[in-house]
């Protein structure tokens, strides 16, 4: 637990490696490191989702466990979208993608930033729909070009999340579910690997009861 800087509530700490907290009360930003406890700004109140996933989600996609700690609220022309981010029992980071009902879990993946293709976009270029990307034996396509808007966040996050943040948001996709997410913003630019997923082989716990909606029979 931390004490929120603004209104003094006690504030959880699910990622203990993770800089920035939402306090659920007074929706202050807090960074919190070595250094002690900062209020950086204010994030919006998430407006009401449907979505059965939530802080304390456990998932168990393969052989990895993943505990959901945090989420922030995309959202670009034609509508918006869900990132969770969940943490591996080693801390290793994974984002979640949520829309429509579909999912894309992918962990970090610098490395395909050099790649020649890549290279405009990391410098601050534009991503053509498309555009092929060779990573190994696996080819994806530029499918999914955006740019989008921070409506807001809960929970713990590796990165500040004041409404109104910019970002470049692409999404390369593979015949076989591979995903490659590239993101850019201020701070520079990221990539996530990973694939798609259902609900069902996420293998979901601790999900959030919505009304009129039966859990699918596997996660029951």
């Amino acid at each position: 637990m931390l004490n929120c800087p603004s209104c003094g509530a006690e504030v959880p700490v699910r990622g203990a490696a993770l800089p920035y907290a939402t306090c659920p009360y007074c929706q202050t930003l807090i960074l919190h490191d070595a250094r002690g406890v900062e209020e950086v700004g204010k994030v919006a109140v998430l407006p009401f989702d449907v979505s059965p996933i939530q802080l304390g989600t456990v998932l168990r996609p393969g052989d990895q466990r993943l505990t959901v700690v945090g989420r922030v609220r995309w959202a670009w022309s034609g509508g918006s979208w869900n990132e969770w981010l969940a943490q591996a029992d080693d801390g290793t980071p994974c984002w979640l993608g949520e829309a429509a009902g579909l999912y894309m879990l992918t962990v970090e993946a610098q490395q395909w930033l050099d790649l020649p293709e890549l290279r405009d976009f990391v410098a601050g270029g534009p991503i053509t729909p498309g555009l092929a990307v060779q990573l190994g034996a696996r080819r994806l396509v530029a499918s999914d070009i955006k740019e989008v808007e921070c409506l807001g966040s809960e929970g713990d996050l590796p990165l500040p999340t004041q409404v109104g943040t910019r970002m470049a948001s692409i999404d390369f996709r593979g015949t076989e579910g591979e995903v490659l997410s590239l993101q850019r913003d201020g701070r520079g630019a990221s990539a996530w690997f990973g694939a798609s997923w259902d609900l069902a082989g996420l293998r979901a716990t601790n999900l959030r009861a919505i009304a009129g909606w039966t859990l699918p029979k596997d996660l029951q």
